[in-house]
């Protein structure tokens, strides 16, 4: 039985070790199948498995520090986690070159900038003349792009009234640290995304719906929308930047 079934109202107690590897093995597929749906849009030289090894840190991480009394079920937190340490790996490997993430900054911000301005999604040859390049090197610039993360969860957390970075993992768990002025930012983000979604090219929110609420595959994706595997990563790779470019927008304002 899973210890963390049972919401407590007692003061969280340290789990026993043979609860806690109860957990790890209960969670293990969890953890494999967060890893890999990252691993597919990474380079070839990221190791799925050093981002299972990080994920299986990131459980214990949250076995460690959960707090039962908390109306957050463990799971929740457990995924948020285990995400949270297979990010922080990512980062800490530094896999994307500097040049790559600078570029597809920028292309977010074009995104922005001019869907802003149009009132509407921009378009491919839009974007383009924008940059000053042609449709061949916009597409190359696209497939750079795809492993770029949409935006740092420090970013998103903000800082307290020290002006010490906010565990922003912590607060979408729904910790002590989810102070009332945070709690409001996590809300406001929440409805910018929701917004910025509604407002994506159908194809790209119909792959947003499947990928991320349906939990297909870049495969299976493909073979519902009839198109091939490299095509759905590039509608997925303008619709991240999109969304990119208006949280960060919505971030600075």
């Amino acid at each position: 039985m899973n210890p963390y079934t049972e919401q407590s109202s007692h003061k969280y107690k340290k789990i026993n070790p043979a609860d806690r590897e109860k957990l790890i093995i209960e969670y293990s597929p969890i953890i494999k199948h967060i890893a890999s749906r990252i691993a597919v849009r990474l380079p070839p030289h990221i190791e799925k498995d050093d981002l299972i090894s990080a994920g299986v840190i990131g459980l214990m991480d949250a076995i460690e520090k959960y707090d039962p009394s908390k109306e957050t079920k463990f799971r929740t937190y457990a995924e948020i986690r285990i995400k949270g340490a297979i990010l922080d790996e990512l980062r800490s490997l530094d896999w994307v070159p500097r040049t790559v993430r600078q570029r597809a900054n920028n292309l977010a911000s074009v995104y922005a900038e001019l869907e802003q301005k149009f009132g509407r999604a921009a378009e491919d040859d839009e974007v383009a003349k924008h940059l000053g390049i042609n449709i061949d090197e916009f597409h190359e610039t696209l497939r750079n792009s795809s492993g770029v993360p949409i935006i740092s969860i420090e970013d998103m957390g903000g800082t307290n009234s020290d002006g010490e970075k906010r565990d922003l993992l912590e607060c979408l768990a729904g910790t002590k640290d989810a102070d009332p002025q945070t709690l409001v930012r996590i809300s406001e983000i929440k409805e910018v995304i929701a917004k910025s979604i509604d407002e994506l090219p159908e194809k790209e929110r119909l792959l947003v719906s499947l990928y991320y609420y349906e939990d297909l595959t870049m495969k299976e994706i493909g073979e519902v929308m009839g198109i091939t595997e490299s095509r759905v990563s590039q509608i997925h790779t303008k619709a991240t930047l999109r969304l990119k470019g208006k949280l960060r927008k919505f971030l600075e304002d």
